[in-house]
């Protein structure tokens, strides 16, 4: 994620100051990526997920579904601001 300018502390979208709670989607924003890329690297590219019980790669999985469509939302959410 290197450089993502979504990490920054405050944001200014199009020379507008964000709200607080918009201020906070975009934190949450960056926050869930991170923890969604770091699993999905996890499913990809880890032996240890490999050993795993079938039931714990199918909830990790899940999981991750459900993050990816969490970042998703929160994605068209700050395009609005």
């Amino acid at each position: 994620m290197g450089s993502n300018p979504v990490v920054a502390t405050k944001f200014i979208i199009m020379e507008k100051e964000l709200l607080p709670h918009q201020q906070r989607a975009v934190e949450e924003f960056a926050e869930v990526k991170e923890r969604a890329s770091n699993l999905g690297s996890f499913i990809l590219d880890n032996p240890i997920y490999l050993g795993l019980p079938d039931e714990e790669k199918a909830d990790m999985e899940v999981q991750y579904d459900a993050m990816c469509i969490y970042v998703d939302a929160l994605e068209r959410r700050i395009s609005r601001f």
